[in-house]
């Protein structure tokens, strides 16, 4: 008997019946439906945007001298979209500074880039840094103009890892951030300690410090101070959360910021477990974030070398139910496994590998340290740049890559 009868021989209301009559339809119905090629959609897919990146083109910043000084050691780059001008931070530690350059033609495939200034790092005093004094790797344009420098101290000259706030126009650094005392080597907390590697206990590692930085709000926009969030990344492990087992990867830390006009919070730390290094590498880690949006999305640019040259790897990564690690002392396992228990890693998720077999022909393998967010394109896309650092070396150059970042 037809289902249909069958609920004319029930006492029900008119809205019951056919409610009743839909639930019924969907079960004869089910089989069918069974048989059709309907998409699967993987859990771990939902939590990443659905984004992709095409190769736009690349310019080679000519090898000259700015000022009297060699260009080059580009380490961090920002754009600031009211100026149009792209900011590249020099990694030299004898005279640390950024460059101001006039970008052209950054949406097309023929972009170019002009030197307009250069402007050199100075401490409190306004003096410039002494010479080994200041290592500079991450900045950031903040929403007032002002820049945020991070600088990887070194354990050997017993100077301490810093994050600061810059004036744009003088270099002068204006305040600095705080930063937990699990980050400063034993060197800089204790004056009577040996300043070798070979007695450090913690604190960052000599030459991979704070690497990455990012901050989640348009760069340059000026107006109404708002508070905003800062994002800063160690490029390799500190010492006390280093696994010496090869299998084991890097586990690096990943600190979230508050900054506002009255002070500058720690909210949160996050393990960012690297790649496995490459067979070979002599160089292993994180060099560069850039925030994609308010909900935990980032691009993480991961960077190795060694005897069989550069790797270079993009990744999404979503940091939603990372836990927060800022009361782990130590992220070191005796047992050997590769987390404590309990923890969840920021999660990530392969974009670009620049190694691939079918990875873009025409994109050179270069030492690729520098990453940010250039200008909208015409059709409303966003452009994402890439920089590498020459090193100052005569067989690397300074080349600058520019894509087309698509959101679905």
């Amino acid at each position: 008997m037809p289902f249909s009868l069958c609920l004319d021989q029930l006492k029900m209301r008119p809205l019951a019946r056919a409610i009743v009559s839909g639930l019924l339809a969907l079960v004869l119905l089910a089989p069918m439906l069974g048989g059709c090629a309907l998409p699967q959609v993987k859990a771990e897919d939902r939590l990443f945007l659905d984004i992709s990146l095409n190769f736009l083109g690349s310019y080679t910043l000519p090898a000259q001298s700015f000022d009297g000084e060699p260009v080059g050691g580009i380490s961090a780059i920002t754009y600031d979209v009211p100026r149009d001008r792209l900011y590249a931070l020099s990694d030299n530690r004898d005279r640390p500074r950024f460059y101001t350059l006039i970008p052209n033609a950054l949406t097309t495939a023929t972009p170019t880039l002009t030197l307009e200034s250069v402007t050199y790092l100075k401490d409190n005093q306004g003096n410039p840094y002494a010479s080994g004094e200041f290592d500079p790797e991450g900045m950031a344009l903040t929403p007032t103009g002002t820049l945020l420098i991070s600088s990887e101290g070194s354990a050997q000259r017993r100077i301490a890892p810093a994050i600061g706030e810059y004036d744009l126009a003088t270099g002068q650094v204006k305040t600095a951030l705080p930063l937990p005392v699990r980050y400063l080597p034993d060197s800089v907390l204790n004056p009577e300690a040996p300043a070798d590697l070979a007695s450090q206990t913690q604190g960052v590692q000599e030459n991979i410090g704070f690497e990455a930085l990012a901050i989640n709000v348009s760069s340059g926009t000026g107006g109404v101070y708002e508070p905003y969030r800062l994002f800063v990344a160690t490029e390799g492990p500190l010492l006390q959360d280093l696994d010496f087992a090869p299998d084991i990867p890097y586990k690096n830390r990943l600190l979230h910021y508050l900054i506002d006009p009255y002070q500058s919070t720690l909210i949160s730390e996050h393990l960012y477990e690297m790649d496995l290094a490459p067979s070979g590498a002599v160089l292993h880690g994180l060099s560069e974030i850039a925030v994609l949006d308010q909900g935990g999305h980032f691009l993480a640019l991961e960077r190795s070398f060694g005897f069989q040259g550069f790797a270079i790897k993009l990744y999404q990564l979503a940091s939603g139910g990372a836990t927060d690690i800022s009361a782990n002392a130590s992220l070191r396992t005796p047992d050997g496994t590769s987390r404590p228990s309990g923890i969840s890693p920021i999660r990530k998720q392969i974009v670009l590998d620049f190694n691939a077999p079918n990875a873009e022909p025409d994109i050179p393998l270069e030492n690729y340290e520098a990453m940010t967010f250039g200008p909208t394109q015409p059709n409303g896309t966003q452009t994402l740049l890439l920089m590498s650092d020459d090193n100052f070396s005569a067989n690397q150059t300074t080349r600058l890559l520019v894509f087309q970042l698509s959101q679905s």
